[in-house]
């Protein structure tokens, strides 16, 4: 079983990236999101944005 990472990048909808990974030959098994955190001038974090990341296999 082939794995494979796929990212939402910040140009690029969900969907394209599920369209990519479909193109590819891969399918999608598992979403990974994580908050990317600015700190703050008073050392409080304050969440900028999301990473989107989807681990796929090769469809057979």
């Amino acid at each position: 079983m082939k794995k494979k990472k796929f990212k939402v990048s910040d140009y690029q909808s969900i969907d394209d990236c599920l369209n990519q990974m479909q193109q590819e030959g891969y399918r999608p098994v598992r979403r990974i999101e994580k908050p990317v955190f600015q700190e703050q001038q008073n050392g409080d974090p304050e969440p900028v944005e999301q990473d989107i990341v989807f681990q796929a296999i090769k469809q057979e």
